[in-house]
């Protein structure tokens, strides 16, 4: 299992490794709008564990432009361990 551990309220979600980190996300209450990285309405900051991430997606990299602590939720995928985000 992995870890998403939300900062501005400190809950915390597992989640199966592997898996996109979106629902839990919406959950918890990071705005959606499109779900297929062109709008910018999910962007969070990863304050921990980028490196438990999947890579940048090519829509993530067309939105973002720069690769730094930004990442789209609907794009993201945890591999394993913990990671720390903010909204």
């Amino acid at each position: 299992m992995a870890k998403l551990i939300f900062e501005n309220t400190g809950e915390e979600k597992e989640l199966e490794e592997g898996s996109q980190i979106q629902e839990v996300c919406e959950e918890a209450g990071v705005p959606f709008a499109c779900t297929e990285g062109v709008c910018g309405t999910c962007v969070i900051e990863v304050v921990e564990g980028m490196d438990q991430l999947t890579d940048f997606t090519q829509e993530e990299r067309d939105f973002l432009g720069e690769m730094g602590c930004e990442r789209l939720a609907c794009q993201c995928k945890v591999k394993s361990g913990c990671v720390k985000i903010k909204y």
